[in-house]
């Protein structure tokens, strides 16, 4: 089935929307927030001023079309100024998470041929990059008017090679995206919601999103050890509101003074459109990095089923081939591909791949993307998504290549191989390893974990990992990731310890039980070393506090991280 794009696109190249967005409000509501952050805010009239001295200093530097600049201010007021000050000169951005493992980013910087950076770089990271002096800005520069070819941002993504992949986004593909958000009308006035990472194309959505419409960006750490989402969205109070259903999950159902719910990164679950559906906008979006940040969105505003994907973007064109890479009828299922200006220019030095997956368009002009997604059409057009035709997963919104976390363990001189999988939470990884002959299976274990510790973001570092003697595999000859999943799970709810003792400790496992991959019955076990991670810890906090109607923090869990020790927590926050 082809799925045609809406009409009435206005055409415009490169970040000129945004940019001519950012000026207009800053004449029209010059002090209203732009910009707010853990170290201050901007208003419009502060954020114009400082693109504007931002892309003079980078001018002074040399940057222009070509010259990738690394964007490193993390969780700081001057990320979206220097996002626009890069796109201002013409030059590429390349956004960093200085959260990453330094053996990442300098991966990155290499690959990507940074040639200017913009912040701070982590003392892990091992490649020179000259800094930007911020202090000599010189004279205002007027904007650079580029090529639709030419690259706006590189965003690199997990790599089925064992390394990351660097997404090639150009101009006119970004033209194309910010004329297609526009159109959604939202509310000036008021701030929109960003928890995400720097370096994850989500972030670009929620900032671009909001600054088009006149509302400001509050960016909001969530993975810091005092995070606190629920709080975090109460102290913002914002009218948008942009997150995965992972992140959500950690939310209160009531959001006052939210007018739109976007959810994106993950699909949105039936229990989820629930909590949402009938008070407020609900946007559900989906796409690929490679398809400029989105491809299709469903708008209960235009009364679109929430439930499905919805539609392709204005500007977008979707196709769903079946395996003859001919139109699937309605109702059949198929591989979501996307066409039209908005596809990305390719993977970043890697020919072969970018050949593979951008394909010409059989139906029209240009290139055509293939997902590698599986989606169904409804008879309206509106689609159903189905899964993945391939290894790829989805961890908390962050695409992961299960080879590229098998690729590093196995790099261990301990294991001999290694098979990721997704939990039964569905938000985190499981990681089986087998040992080489006459290594001790802890040691594997340990050697393994120590090196995704190392080498991975966290979102990729598997939360339970397991020695076995060997990788159970399918029919076909591969891994057999769900018999894993279910061995790793009767391994550790059978692994016995230490039961519940006092009322306290009871409430502790219940809580943990309830959003752990597993039960928890020992109040001996490691939070973090029976599947937890930061999301989760915030999720277990809330609930903790819900039951106790006591004021925990995720730092007080970080600190107590086993049920024994956070009970008698508890008890003295219960005494004080």
């Amino acid at each position: 089935m082809i799925i045609t794009a809406r009409p009435g696109v206005a055409k415009r190249t490169g970040a000129g929307l945004v940019l001519d967005a950012v000026d207009r409000w800053a004449a029209d509501l010059p002090s209203a927030t732009a910009v707010t952050a853990p170290d201050g805010l901007l208003t419009f009239a502060d954020l114009a001023t400082t693109v504007r001295g931002l892309a003079a200093a980078l001018r002074a530097e040399g940057a222009g079309p070509g010259v990738p600049v690394g964007l490193a201010f993390g969780r700081s007021k001057l990320t979206v100024p220097a996002l626009l000050a890069v796109w201002h000169t013409g030059a590429t951005a390349v956004p960093l998470d200085d959260r990453h493992p330094g053996e990442r980013l300098s991966f990155v910087l290499q690959d990507a041929g940074v040639r200017l950076l913009l912040g701070e770089l982590p003392a892990t990271v091992t490649v020179s990059v000259p800094k930007v002096d911020l202090a000599a800005r010189g004279a205002d520069v007027p904007a650079h008017v580029p090529e639709a070819g030419d690259c706006a941002y590189i965003v690199y993504t997990s790599g089925t090679t064992g390394r990351p992949k660097g997404v090639e986004i150009g101009y006119g593909a970004l033209g194309t995206f910010l004329a297609a958000i526009a159109t959604l009308g939202l509310t000036p006035g008021g701030v929109g919601f960003n928890p995400l990472s720097p370096a994850f194309d989500g972030w670009f959505w929620c900032t671009l999103l909001y600054l088009v419409h006149g509302q400001g960006v509050a960016i909001v750490d969530t993975s810091g050890e005092d995070a606190d989402l629920a709080g975090a969205l109460a102290a913002v109070a914002p009218r948008t509101v942009c997150m995965s259903p992972s992140l959500y999950a950690a939310c209160p159902d009531d959001m006052p003074g939210v007018d739109v719910v976007v959810v994106a990164g993950e699909a949105a679950t039936p229990a989820l459109v629930r909590r949402f559906a009938g008070r407020h906008r609900v946007l559900n979006v989906y796409g690929p990095t490679e398809t400029t940040i989105a491809a299709t969105w469903a708008d209960s505003a235009a009364g679109d089923d929430v439930h499905t994907i919805g539609r392709a973007l204005p500007g977008y064109r979707t196709y769903v081939l079946g395996a003859d890479d001919r139109p699937v009828p309605p109702g059949g299922e198929g591989e979501l591909c996307v066409a039209g200006p908005s596809v990305a220019l390719g993977y970043r030095n890697l020919p072969d791949l970018t050949r593979e997956r951008f394909v010409p368009d059989p139906f029209g002009d240009g290139r055509m993307y293939r997902t590698g997604d599986r989606v169904r059409p409804r008879p309206d057009g509106q689609l159903d998504f189905l899964g993945r035709v391939d290894d790829q997963v989805k961890i908390r919104a962050f695409r992961v290549e299960l080879g590229e976390v098998e690729r590093t363990a196995v790099g261990a001189d301990e294991v001999r191989a290694a098979s990721a999988f997704v939990l039964a939470s569905g938000d985190a990884l499981g990681l089986a390893v087998v040992p080489e002959p006459g290594t001790d299976p802890v040691a594997a274990v340990e050697a393994a974990t120590g090196r995704c510790q190392h080498l991975l973001p966290d979102y990729m570092v598997p939360s339970v990992v397991q020695a076995v003697a060997e990788l159970p595999v399918t029919a076909h000859g591969k891994a057999d990731r769900a018999a894993l999943a279910e061995l790793v799970a009767t391994a550790q709810a059978s692994s016995g310890g230490r039961p519940p003792a006092t009322e306290r400790e009871r409430q502790v496992c219940e809580v943990w039980s309830s959003v752990l991959p597993r039960p928890v019955y020992d109040v001996d076990a490691n939070f973090f070393a029976v599947g937890g991670h930061s999301l989760l810890a915030s999720r277990a906090v809330v609930a903790l506090r819900k039951v106790t109607g006591l004021r925990l923090s995720i730092k007080d869990l970080l600190s107590h991280p086993t049920p024994a020790e956070l009970a008698r927590k508890l008890d003295r926050l219960a005494d004080s």
